[in-house]
C-alpha cells in the first residue's frame, strides 16, 4: 500500500445556505412527490415537530446595555443636582440632613463637602422629601404641644365658692405684703447691708446643738410648730413623734399608720390660737392614707379617704381651712376641712406629684413632680400660671419665699433652681450638692437665706439674693431626708436616714 493510500480521505461538510423551507415547498409542489411523504409531513406538522412560517415577522426592541443606562441615569442626576439650590448656612444644611435622616457630619467633612452631600442626596430623593419631612416635624411638634396642654374640667359648685373665698382671703394679705416691702425699701441701704452682714455672720457660726435618735427606722420628715416650741417627726416605721424644743424630749408617740409616713405638718394656727382637741396635724403615708391628729391624743382624729396610690406630701393652706395632698397618681388634691369634702382633684403632671407648697398670701400653690417639671397654680382661677421647666430629673421639693415672688425647687439632678414669678423664668441655678436634693426651705420670716438638704449627708445654707454658700451642716451619717427652719428663725432641724434628727443653732 502506498503512502498516498494511507492518508485518510477528508470528509467534506455540507453547507446549506438559506432556509430549507422553499426547497421543501418545491418538493411538495412536484407532481411526482409520493403520497406517503405528504402524509408523513402532515403528521409531523400536526404533531408540532415541523413548523412552517406563515410569513409574519416581529421587530426586535432596541436593547440598551445596563452600563449605558447607568451612565445616562448618573448624567441626569448630576444635571438635577446642578439645578438644586442649597443654603450656604452650615447650621441650616445640618438641619436639612437631620430632617432627611442622614448624619449631619462625616469624619473629616467640611462645610463645602457637607453642602455637596446634601445636594447629591436631594438629587436622588427629590426636594419634595425635605418639604415632607418638615411637614411631619411640624405635625409631631403640634401633637406634642397639644399633649402638653393643660386641660381643665368643670368642678362642683363648692369649688367656685372656695375660689371666691380664697380670693377674698389672699388679696388683703397681698396688700399687706406689698406695703411691708415698700416700708423695707425706705430703710437706708447701709442699714440693710449691715443687717444682712450680721445675719450672715450668725449663720456662719451655726453648730450642732442637739442630736436625738428619733426612731428605729429612717426619719423622713420633720417640722417645727408655729410657736417654735415643738418638733414633729415622721418615720418609715409608721410612727409620728412629738418632741419638745430645745431639750428634745419625747412628748407623745402617735400611732395610726401601718407603713412609711411621708410627711406630717402642723396646722398654721396650731399652738397659737387653736385648741389642742381640734385638728392640729395632718400626715400621709405610702399606702395612700391621710390622717388628722390632735395634740392631746395618740390616735388620729379622722381619716381622709380617696387616694389609691402613695401620698408623698401634705400641706396646709395659710388659712388653715384647706389641706393639699400630692399623690403618685399624677395629681394633687385640695380638701375643704370645714365642708369635709374634696373640692379639687387637679391633674397636669405626666408622672407622680411629690411635693407642694402654698404661697404665703394663699393665692398660689406650687407643685413639683417626678416628670422633672414644676407648676404654679392660681387657686382663685384654677389656671396654671407658670410652668417650671429646666430640671433634668425629678423635683422633690418646692418652697415659696416670704417675699412673694421667689420660689425654689430641689431636684434629683443635684441642683436647686430659684425662679422669679415676675419674670416667669429661672433666675439662678445653685449647684448645691453631690446627690439629689430632698428638701429646700426659705427663712420663714424674711426669706433672707435658703437651706437645702440632700442625700450627700449634708445640709447647706445659702445667702439671698446672692446665693453664695454660708455654712455646710455636716454631721449626719446618712442621707438628709428633710429639714425645717423654726418660725422665729433661731433653729434649723434636719432629719436623716440614720434615724436621728439634729438641731442647729448659731452660737
Amino acid at each position: 500500500m502506498s503512502d498516498e493510500e494511507d492518508v485518510p480521505a477528508v470528509k467534506k461538510s455540507r453547507i446549506f445556505y438559506g432556509s430549507l423551507e422553499e426547497r421543501e415547498r418545491e418538493r411538495l409542489g412536484r407532481g411526482d412527490a409520493r403520497g406517503a411523504s405528504r402524509e408523513a409531513l402532515k403528521a409531523g406538522i400536526e404533531a408540532g415537530n415541523i413548523n412552517i412560517c406563515s410569513g409574519e415577522s416581529m421587530e426586535l426592541e432596541e436593547r440598551v446595555n445596563e452600563r449605558q443606562a447607568e451612565v445616562l441615569a448618573e448624567f441626569e442626576r448630576r444635571k438635577r443636582a446642578r439645578q438644586i439650590n442649597v443654603s450656604t448656612d452650615d447650621a441650616e444644611v445640618k438641619a436639612c440632613l437631620r430632617a432627611l435622616g442622614e448624619p449631619i457630619t462625616l469624619f473629616g467633612e467640611g462645610p463645602a463637602e457637607r453642602r455637596e452631600r446634601l445636594r447629591n442626596i436631594l438629587s436622588v430623593v427629590g426636594t419634595d422629601a425635605l418639604k415632607k419631612s418638615k411637614k411631619e416635624d411640624d405635625k409631631s411638634k403640634r401633637s406634642q404641644d397639644e399633649f402638653q396642654q393643660t386641660w381643665y374640667h368643670e368642678g362642683p359648685g363648692s369649688l367656685k365658692e372656695a375660689r371666691l373665698w380664697l380670693a377674698r382671703y389672699s388679696l388683703p394679705r397681698t396688700m399687706q405684703r406689698l406695703e411691708a416691702a415698700r416700708d423695707q425699701k425706705e430703710i437706708p441701704e447701709s442699714t440693710r447691708t449691715a443687717r444682712q452682714q450680721e445675719l450672715h455672720k450668725s449663720l456662719r457660726n451655726l453648730n450642732n446643738f442637739c442630736s436625738q435618735i428619733g426612731d428605729d427606722r429612717s426619719i423622713s420628715y420633720c417640722q417645727f410648730s408655729p410657736n417654735s416650741k415643738m418638733l414633729v417627726t415622721a418615720s418609715w416605721s409608721g410612727l409620728c413623734k412629738l418632741w419638745s424644743i430645745p431639750d428634745c424630749s419625747l412628748i407623745r408617740t402617735m400611732r395610726g399608720h401601718n407603713t412609711n409616713v411621708g410627711a406630717i405638718t402642723f396646722h398654721p394656727q396650731a399652738t397659737l390660737s387653736l385648741d389642742e382637741k381640734d385638728v392640729n396635724l395632718a400626715s400621709c403615708a405610702a399606702d395612700g392614707s391621710v390622717k388628722l391628729w390632735s395634740l392631746d391624743s395618740d390616735e388620729p382624729v379622722a381619716d381622709i379617704e380617696g387616694h389609691s396610690m402613695r401620698v408623698a406630701r401634705v400641706a396646709w393652706h395659710p388659712s388653715g381651712r384647706f389641706l393639699g395632698t400630692t399623690c403618685y397618681d399624677n395629681s394633687w388634691r385640695l380638701w375643704d376641712l370645714e365642708a369635709q369634702e374634696e373640692i379639687l382633684h387637679q391633674e397636669g403632671h405626666s408622672k407622680g406629684v411629690h411635693d407642694m407648697h402654698f404661697h404665703p398670701d394663699g393665692s398660689l400653690a406650687g407643685t413639683g413632680g417626678l416628670d422633672s417639671f414644676g407648676r404654679v397654680w392660681d387657686l382663685r382661677t384654677g389656671r396654671c400660671v407658670m410652668f417650671l421647666e429646666g430640671h433634668l430629673k425629678e423635683i422633690y421639693s418646692i418652697n415659696f419665699s416670704p417675699n412673694g415672688f421667689h420660689v425654689a425647687t430641689g431636684s434629683g439632678d443635684n441642683t436647686c433652681k430659684v425662679w422669679d414669678l415676675r419674670q416667669r423664668k429661672c433666675v439662678y441655678t445653685i449647684p448645691a450638692h453631690q446627690n439629689l436634693l430632698s428638701s429646700v426651705r426659705f427663712q420663714p420670716t424674711d426669706g433672707h437665706y435658703l437651706v437645702t438638704g440632700a442625700y450627700d449627708n449634708t445640709a447647706k445654707v445659702w445667702s439671698h439674693p446672692g446665693w453664695s454658700p454660708l455654712k455646710t451642716l455636716a454631721g449626719h451619717e446618712g442621707k438628709v431626708m428633710g429639714l425645717d427652719i423654726s418660725p422665729d428663725g433661731q433653729l434649723i432641724a434636719t432629719c436623716s436616714y440614720d434615724r436621728t434628727f439634729k438641731l442647729w443653732v448659731s452660737e
